[in-house]
């Protein structure tokens, strides 16, 4: 397996290939460790070793980073976790062929920029048409028609030299994707994860403590994980034993989980179901969505006023003179635009009636004028960015509009959750996509003062720090916390240890608020990783500091699941068969075949074993180390 990037992905997908699969890696990072930084663990060691490379180097003459002509060229070490490592600045045609690209079965192009990766793919394509590719893109409609000719150009390939044969297949992934409905899943009490496929919609939710004790409670479809035994909350550290999180439990732990709070798996639904009740809920352009996007609240309130008082004028004047209502609604718009006759030598109730008529329309006529500015100031004001209105409350404070912030915001908004956004950098990504949704964005640095007050945080349910830098993070969240101590607070934190002393720390100075960390790149590994080994991973569900895995996988070539039925296929805390691909409910009974394809929950080492890889008798903790 050949993996090259640019940032904490590339390290974590190497590590996890050779700790959870037992893949034989090489990995290919710039030679900045600023750039490139290798997880927390061994990262000292790594730079020591790199540093006593060059050293070494420099005494014997050897050429250390440059080629025959004098030009930069690949540096070669060990890495912490036994992968070779290749030092290079980009994944030329050169330094492919020097990780051994084509020989190898895999390569994975998780760099930053889009263009890179391509580049480098089809580079790669050239040198081995057989092997399997797996990108990191950001552009999705991009991403399809990559995946697609990249597919076509190994088809190609290889019917011209022996008529086809092997795995030549393209993925494209992108982390932010990956991650963002975790994201937004964390910063919102009671959102459930949602994981979609060809046909099928799974929602996992969770249930406080005890919720499986009681008789009334809707106890889910299967129990895919437990809880901390005194996780009411916040999430809480490993190392506690029986009390850490349990997942995919079997019965027996089930039922002896007492107080401990429990994730299950609520419902599994058809795709075109879910697409309905979406359209549903969101609803269409519709007069009310209309009406509030052009008018401000008050306006809408002031309008219904006028109509209001109107409908009671005309049924006011339909009593007093008895003549039909629809007339007497006719009679009372003549008398508002003041285009009817004097009401002289008629009733004193009708003369009444028509003067608050024309009472009513000298009030309508500033209310006209206000929609009329205030609809022209929208049509202005579409190409810039809203601030929060002044009564916003209840909302999720989202800092960084860059990759995951972005699709964090449009995940939130498909949920129909208020957000306002900070944001440092006037030229954000992020900024289009909040100018487009109409979502208010508070330009200006976190860590200055006033900035997170602007965004009414205060008022706000979540902050939901995601920006790429951890200090960042970790000074919004303690500046928030310092001005709301219960506020709920989610990080994006890289380093597992420092995410540790933070949680730890946030936790002992505020044990009432709910305090959760989450990593991009632990959330995305495994499925970039199952993509290098020919799994399709549907998502990554974190149970606090572990992580479930949802991937379709094919009954054939798995005597784990060939055979068996449903229930006797599950394997407790390794894997667990959801449903059937393309149908809404399957049997406990049913008989697996070898053509079926199945949707399984499992965990990093059960999809590993299911892998057919090298899997120790006794699984590591699977957590985000």
């Amino acid at each position: 397996m050949v993996v090259c990037g640019d940032d904490g992905l590339a390290h974590r997908l190497a590590a996890e290939l050779r700790v959870v699969y037992g893949e034989q890696v090489t990995l290919v990072v710039p030679p900045d460790v600023r750039t490139a930084r290798p997880p927390v663990v061994g990262r000292a060691r790594a730079a020591s070793a790199a540093l006593l490379d060059r050293v070494v180097s420099a005494a014997v003459g050897r050429p250390n980073g440059n080629g025959a002509n004098g030009g930069p060229g690949p540096v070669s070490s060990e890495g912490p976790r036994g992968e070779r490592v290749l030092e290079a600045v980009e994944a030329t045609e050169a330094v492919l062929a020097e990780a051994g690209v084509e020989r190898a079965a895999a390569l994975a192009l998780v760099y930053d920029d889009d263009e890179t990766n391509i580049r480098a793919a089809l580079t790669a394509r050239r040198l081995n048409p057989r092997l399997r590719l797996v990108l990191r893109l950001y552009n999705r409609r991009l991403g399809q028609h990559i995946e697609e000719l990249l597919d076509q150009a190994a088809a190609l390939a290889v019917g011209d030299t022996d008529g086809g044969g092997g795995d030549t297949s393209t993925t494209v992934l992108s982390d932010a994707d990956t991650a963002a409905p975790a994201l937004a899943a964390t910063a919102l009490a009671g959102t459930g994860k949602v994981i979609q496929t060809d046909g099928l919609v799974l929602r996992a939710v969770d249930l406080p403590p005890g919720a499986l004790a009681r008789q009334d409670a809707d106890q889910g479809l299967c129990t895919l994980a437990l809880f901390s035994a005194n996780n009411s909350g916040p999430e809480l550290l490993e190392g506690a034993g029986e009390q850490g999180p349990r997942l995919l439990p079997d019965d027996a732990e089930v039922r002896a989980a007492g107080e401990r709070g429990v994730m299950v798996l609520e419902q599994v639904s058809s795709s075109a179901a879910a697409s309905q009740d979406r359209r549903r809920v969101g609803g269409g352009l519709g007069v009310a969505p209309l009406l509030a996007s052009l008018f401000s609240r008050r306006l809408r309130w002031s309008l219904a006023g006028v109509v209001g008082c109107v409908v009671a004028l005309a049924v006011a004047l339909s009593v007093v003179t008895g003549i039909h209502p629809v007339r007497a609604f006719y009679y009372t718009l003549l008398d508002l635009f003041a285009i009817d006759d004097p009401a002289i030598g008629q009733s004193l109730g009708r003369q009444i009636l028509q003067l608050l008529s024309g009472l009513m329309g000298l009030l309508l006529l500033p209310v006209l004028l206000a929609a009329v500015l205030e609809a022209l100031g929208t049509f202005r004001t579409a190409s810039t960015l809203r601030k929060p209105p002044r009564g916003l409350s209840g909302h999720v404070v989202l800092l960084g509009l860059g990759k995951i912030g972005t699709r964090v915001l449009t995940r939130l908004r498909e949920l129909h959750v208020p957000v306002v956004c900070v944001e440092s950098d006037p030229d954000a990504r992020g900024l289009a996509v909040a100018r487009r949704l109409r979502v208010p964005v508070v330009l200006g640095d976190v860590t200055q003062e006033g900035v997170l007050e602007a965004a009414k945080i205060h008022r706000a349910q979540a902050l939901l720090a995601v920006t790429s830098a951890d200090t960042t993070n970790l000074e919004a969240v303690l500046y928030a916390r310092a001005v709301r101590p219960d506020l709920k607070a989610v990080l994006r934190l890289y380093d597992d240890d420092f995410a540790t002393a933070v949680y730890r720390t946030l936790r002992a100075a505020h044990p009432h608020a709910v305090t959760r960390s989450r990593s991009v790149s632990y959330l995305a590994a495994p499925s970039f990783a199952g993509a290098m080994l020919g799994r399709e991973i549907l998502g990554a569900i974190p149970v606090e500091r572990k992580v479930l895995l949802v991937a379709v996988v094919e009954v054939g070539g798995h005597p784990q699941l060939e055979g068996r039925t449903v229930e006797g296929a599950f394997r407790a805390g390794a894997w667990r068969v959801l449903a059937l691909e393309g149908r809404q409910g399957v049997a406990g009974d049913y008989l697996l075949r070898g053509g079926d394809r199945v949707v399984v929950a499992a965990t990093r080492w059960g999809l590993a074993e299911l892998s057919g890889r090298r899997v120790p008798p006794t699984h590591p903790p699977d957590s985000l180390g």
